[in-house]
Protein backbone atom coordinates (compact mmCIF):
# COMPACT_ATOMS: atom_id res chain seq x y z
CA UNK A 1 0.00 0.00 0.00
CA UNK A 2 1.98 2.99 -1.27
CA UNK A 3 1.61 6.37 0.43
CA UNK A 4 2.19 9.89 -0.78
CA UNK A 5 3.24 10.99 2.70
CA UNK A 6 6.93 10.85 3.65
CA UNK A 7 7.88 7.73 5.60
CA UNK A 8 10.24 7.68 8.60
CA UNK A 9 11.71 4.50 10.09
CA UNK A 10 13.01 5.03 13.63
CA UNK A 11 15.03 2.31 15.36
CA UNK A 12 15.02 1.95 19.13
CA UNK A 13 11.61 3.65 19.34
CA UNK A 14 10.16 1.77 22.30
CA UNK A 15 11.38 4.36 24.82
CA UNK A 16 13.47 7.48 25.37
CA UNK A 17 14.79 9.47 22.44
CA UNK A 18 13.44 7.03 19.87
CA UNK A 19 9.89 7.14 21.21
CA UNK A 20 9.87 10.95 21.35
CA UNK A 21 11.34 11.07 17.84
CA UNK A 22 8.55 8.85 16.51
CA UNK A 23 5.99 11.21 18.08
CA UNK A 24 7.72 14.25 16.59
CA UNK A 25 7.69 12.75 13.08
CA UNK A 26 3.96 12.07 13.38
CA UNK A 27 3.42 15.71 14.31
CA UNK A 28 5.50 16.71 11.26
CA UNK A 29 3.16 14.78 8.93
CA UNK A 30 5.13 11.57 8.39
CA UNK A 31 4.05 7.97 8.28
CA UNK A 32 6.12 6.55 11.12
CA UNK A 33 7.40 3.06 11.84
CA UNK A 34 9.15 2.60 15.16
CA UNK A 35 11.15 -0.48 16.02
CA UNK A 36 12.16 -2.41 19.11
CA UNK A 37 13.41 -5.90 19.78
CA UNK A 38 10.05 -7.02 21.22
CA UNK A 39 7.15 -4.66 20.64
CA UNK A 40 4.11 -6.94 20.93
CA UNK A 41 3.42 -5.96 24.55
CA UNK A 42 4.00 -2.23 23.95
CA UNK A 43 1.47 0.45 23.08
CA UNK A 44 2.86 2.68 20.33
CA UNK A 45 2.29 6.43 20.37
CA UNK A 46 -0.66 7.63 18.29
CA UNK A 47 0.13 7.43 14.58
CA UNK A 48 3.15 5.13 15.04
CA UNK A 49 3.34 1.54 13.80
CA UNK A 50 5.64 -0.71 15.80
CA UNK A 51 7.79 -3.36 14.15
CA UNK A 52 10.13 -5.93 15.71
CA UNK A 53 13.78 -5.44 14.78
CA UNK A 54 17.13 -6.59 16.14
CA UNK A 55 19.77 -4.32 14.60
CA UNK A 56 22.45 -6.81 15.66
CA UNK A 57 21.07 -9.38 13.20
CA UNK A 58 21.59 -9.16 9.42
CA UNK A 59 18.37 -10.94 8.47
CA UNK A 60 16.26 -8.93 10.92
CA UNK A 61 17.53 -5.64 9.50
CA UNK A 62 16.89 -6.70 5.91
CA UNK A 63 13.44 -8.06 6.73
CA UNK A 64 12.37 -4.92 8.60
CA UNK A 65 13.28 -2.62 5.72
CA UNK A 66 11.55 -4.94 3.24
CA UNK A 67 8.41 -4.94 5.40
CA UNK A 68 8.27 -1.14 5.44
CA UNK A 69 8.81 -0.90 1.68
CA UNK A 70 6.15 -3.55 1.09
CA UNK A 71 3.60 -1.69 3.22
CA UNK A 72 4.32 1.94 2.36
CA UNK A 73 6.25 1.77 -0.91
CA UNK A 74 9.02 4.05 0.29
CA UNK A 75 11.39 5.10 3.07
CA UNK A 76 12.33 8.76 3.13
CA UNK A 77 14.10 8.94 6.49
CA UNK A 78 15.96 6.32 8.49
CA UNK A 79 16.83 7.29 12.06
CA UNK A 80 19.51 5.01 13.47
CA UNK A 81 18.79 5.54 17.14
CA UNK A 82 19.01 2.02 18.61
CA UNK A 83 22.05 1.62 20.82
CA UNK A 84 23.44 0.25 24.05
CA UNK A 85 25.62 1.87 26.69
CA UNK A 86 28.62 0.44 28.46
CA UNK A 87 30.70 1.45 31.44
CA UNK A 88 33.83 0.35 33.26
CA UNK A 89 37.54 0.70 32.71
CA UNK A 90 38.83 -0.78 29.48
CA UNK A 91 40.59 -3.54 31.43
CA UNK A 92 37.24 -4.47 32.92
CA UNK A 93 35.44 -4.91 29.58
CA UNK A 94 36.14 -8.22 27.91
CA UNK A 95 36.68 -8.34 24.16
CA UNK A 96 33.41 -10.26 23.88
CA UNK A 97 31.57 -7.47 25.71
CA UNK A 98 33.17 -4.85 23.48
CA UNK A 99 32.16 -6.83 20.40
CA UNK A 100 28.56 -6.94 21.64
CA UNK A 101 28.41 -3.16 22.07
CA UNK A 102 30.06 -2.45 18.72
CA UNK A 103 27.77 -4.95 16.99
CA UNK A 104 24.75 -2.87 18.00
CA UNK A 105 26.09 0.67 18.00
CA UNK A 106 28.25 0.51 14.88
CA UNK A 107 27.34 -2.54 12.82
CA UNK A 108 23.66 -1.96 13.58
CA UNK A 109 23.99 1.41 11.85
CA UNK A 110 25.85 -0.25 8.97
CA UNK A 111 23.21 -2.99 8.56
CA UNK A 112 20.26 -0.63 8.53
CA UNK A 113 21.95 1.90 6.27
CA UNK A 114 22.96 -0.71 3.72
CA UNK A 115 19.40 -2.06 3.73
CA UNK A 116 17.76 1.31 2.94
CA UNK A 117 20.30 2.84 0.55
CA UNK A 118 19.19 0.93 -2.59
CA UNK A 119 15.60 2.12 -2.07
CA UNK A 120 16.64 5.71 -1.41
CA UNK A 121 18.84 5.81 -4.49
CA UNK A 122 16.05 4.35 -6.64
CA UNK A 123 13.54 6.93 -5.44
CA UNK A 124 16.10 9.70 -5.93
CA UNK A 125 16.39 10.91 -2.37
CA UNK A 126 16.34 10.19 1.32
CA UNK A 127 18.08 10.92 4.58
CA UNK A 128 19.85 8.70 7.06
CA UNK A 129 20.02 10.35 10.48
CA UNK A 130 22.54 8.71 12.78
CA UNK A 131 22.14 9.48 16.48
CA UNK A 132 25.70 9.95 17.65
CA UNK A 133 26.69 11.79 20.84
CA UNK A 134 29.01 14.52 21.99
CA UNK A 135 31.06 11.50 23.05
CA UNK A 136 31.60 10.96 19.34
CA UNK A 137 33.92 13.97 19.43
CA UNK A 138 35.09 14.00 23.06
CA UNK A 139 36.53 11.44 25.49
CA UNK A 140 34.80 10.01 28.55
CA UNK A 141 36.80 7.91 31.01
CA UNK A 142 35.17 4.63 32.03
CA UNK A 143 33.05 4.58 28.87
CA UNK A 144 35.80 3.92 26.31
CA UNK A 145 33.97 1.17 24.39
CA UNK A 146 30.83 3.26 24.03
CA UNK A 147 32.89 6.32 23.08
CA UNK A 148 34.73 4.27 20.46
CA UNK A 149 31.41 3.22 18.95
CA UNK A 150 30.24 6.82 18.61
CA UNK A 151 33.56 7.97 17.15
CA UNK A 152 33.16 5.18 14.59
CA UNK A 153 29.63 6.31 13.70
CA UNK A 154 30.91 9.85 13.18
CA UNK A 155 33.61 8.78 10.73
CA UNK A 156 31.35 6.30 8.94
CA UNK A 157 28.59 8.87 8.49
CA UNK A 158 30.77 11.68 7.21
CA UNK A 159 32.52 9.39 4.74
CA UNK A 160 29.30 7.81 3.49
CA UNK A 161 27.63 11.19 3.05
CA UNK A 162 30.19 12.02 0.36
CA UNK A 163 29.50 8.73 -1.44
CA UNK A 164 25.72 9.07 -1.73
CA UNK A 165 25.13 12.80 -1.97
CA UNK A 166 25.08 12.77 -5.77
CA UNK A 167 22.13 10.36 -5.66
CA UNK A 168 20.01 12.73 -3.57
CA UNK A 169 20.75 10.93 -0.29
CA UNK A 170 22.25 12.62 2.77
CA UNK A 171 23.77 10.99 5.84
CA UNK A 172 23.60 13.30 8.84
CA UNK A 173 24.59 13.22 12.51
CA UNK A 174 22.69 14.35 15.60
CA UNK A 175 24.79 14.75 18.74
CA UNK A 176 22.93 14.77 22.06
CA UNK A 177 24.62 15.22 25.42
CA UNK A 178 23.21 13.68 28.60
CA UNK A 179 19.49 13.00 28.23
CA UNK A 180 16.92 12.04 30.84
CA UNK A 181 16.27 8.44 29.79
CA UNK A 182 16.90 4.97 31.22
CA UNK A 183 19.94 4.65 28.97
CA UNK A 184 22.54 4.73 31.73
CA UNK A 185 20.57 2.40 33.99
CA UNK A 186 20.50 -0.14 31.16
CA UNK A 187 24.17 0.20 30.23
CA UNK A 188 26.30 -2.92 30.24
CA UNK A 189 28.37 -3.16 33.40
CA UNK A 190 31.96 -4.46 33.29
CA UNK A 191 32.00 -8.22 32.96
CA UNK A 192 35.54 -8.60 34.36
CA UNK A 193 35.58 -6.05 37.23
CA UNK A 194 38.89 -5.30 38.96
CA UNK A 195 39.19 -4.06 42.53
CA UNK A 196 41.82 -1.41 41.71
CA UNK A 197 39.21 0.46 39.60
CA UNK A 198 36.35 0.08 42.10
CA UNK A 199 36.67 3.53 43.70
CA UNK A 200 37.08 5.32 40.39
CA UNK A 201 34.04 3.45 39.08
CA UNK A 202 32.03 4.51 42.12
CA UNK A 203 32.89 8.16 41.51
CA UNK A 204 32.08 7.76 37.82
CA UNK A 205 28.64 6.36 38.71
CA UNK A 206 27.95 9.42 40.87
CA UNK A 207 29.08 11.80 38.15
CA UNK A 208 26.88 10.07 35.58
CA UNK A 209 23.86 9.99 37.87
CA UNK A 210 24.14 13.75 38.39
CA UNK A 211 24.62 14.38 34.67
CA UNK A 212 21.68 12.22 33.61
CA UNK A 213 19.43 13.71 36.26
CA UNK A 214 20.03 17.22 34.97
CA UNK A 215 20.14 16.21 31.31
CA UNK A 216 17.94 17.30 28.41
CA UNK A 217 14.42 16.08 27.88
CA UNK A 218 14.32 13.49 25.04
CA UNK A 219 11.88 15.77 23.21
CA UNK A 220 14.73 18.27 22.76
CA UNK A 221 16.71 15.68 20.82
CA UNK A 222 13.64 14.55 18.88
CA UNK A 223 13.02 18.09 17.66
CA UNK A 224 16.58 18.32 16.33
CA UNK A 225 16.29 14.94 14.59
CA UNK A 226 13.15 16.07 12.74
CA UNK A 227 14.91 19.31 11.81
CA UNK A 228 17.81 17.34 10.34
CA UNK A 229 15.33 15.22 8.37
CA UNK A 230 13.43 18.19 6.95
CA UNK A 231 15.93 21.05 6.56
CA UNK A 232 16.08 22.23 2.96
CA UNK A 233 19.81 22.79 3.32
CA UNK A 234 20.91 20.14 5.82
CA UNK A 235 24.09 20.33 7.87
CA UNK A 236 26.34 17.33 8.43
CA UNK A 237 26.17 17.67 12.23
CA UNK A 238 23.44 18.90 14.56
CA UNK A 239 24.03 19.35 18.27
CA UNK A 240 20.99 18.74 20.48
CA UNK A 241 20.71 20.86 23.63
CA UNK A 242 22.89 23.54 25.22
CA UNK A 243 25.46 21.22 26.78
CA UNK A 244 26.07 19.45 23.49
CA UNK A 245 26.58 22.80 21.81
CA UNK A 246 29.07 23.90 24.48
CA UNK A 247 31.07 20.67 24.26
CA UNK A 248 31.22 20.81 20.46
CA UNK A 249 32.37 24.43 20.56
CA UNK A 250 34.96 23.70 23.25
CA UNK A 251 36.33 20.76 21.29
CA UNK A 252 36.92 23.04 18.31
CA UNK A 253 38.35 26.10 20.01
CA UNK A 254 39.70 25.27 23.49
CA UNK A 255 43.42 24.35 23.56
CA UNK A 256 43.98 20.61 23.93
CA UNK A 257 45.69 20.85 27.34
CA UNK A 258 42.87 22.95 28.79
CA UNK A 259 40.23 20.61 27.35
CA UNK A 260 42.08 17.65 28.87
CA UNK A 261 42.16 19.32 32.30
CA UNK A 262 38.43 20.00 32.12
CA UNK A 263 37.67 16.36 31.33
CA UNK A 264 39.57 15.27 34.42
CA UNK A 265 37.95 17.94 36.58
CA UNK A 266 34.46 17.03 35.42
CA UNK A 267 35.13 13.40 36.28
CA UNK A 268 36.69 14.21 39.66
CA UNK A 269 39.99 12.64 38.67
CA UNK A 270 43.46 13.66 39.93
CA UNK A 271 45.14 16.43 37.94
Amino acid sequence: MATTRPVALVTGASSGIGKETARAFVAAGFEVIGTGRKTSALTPPAGVTYLDLDVADDDSATAAVAAVIDRFGRIDVLVNNAGVGSSGAVEENSVLQAQSVLNVNVLGVVRMTKAVLPHMRTQGGGRVINVSSVLGIAPQPFMAVYVASKHAVEGYSESLDHEVREYGVRVLLVQPAYTRTSFEANAAQPDTPMSLYAERRRVFDEVMADAMGSGDDPAVVAKVIVAAATDKKPKLRYTAGPLASRVATARRFVPAAAFDRQIRKNNRMPA
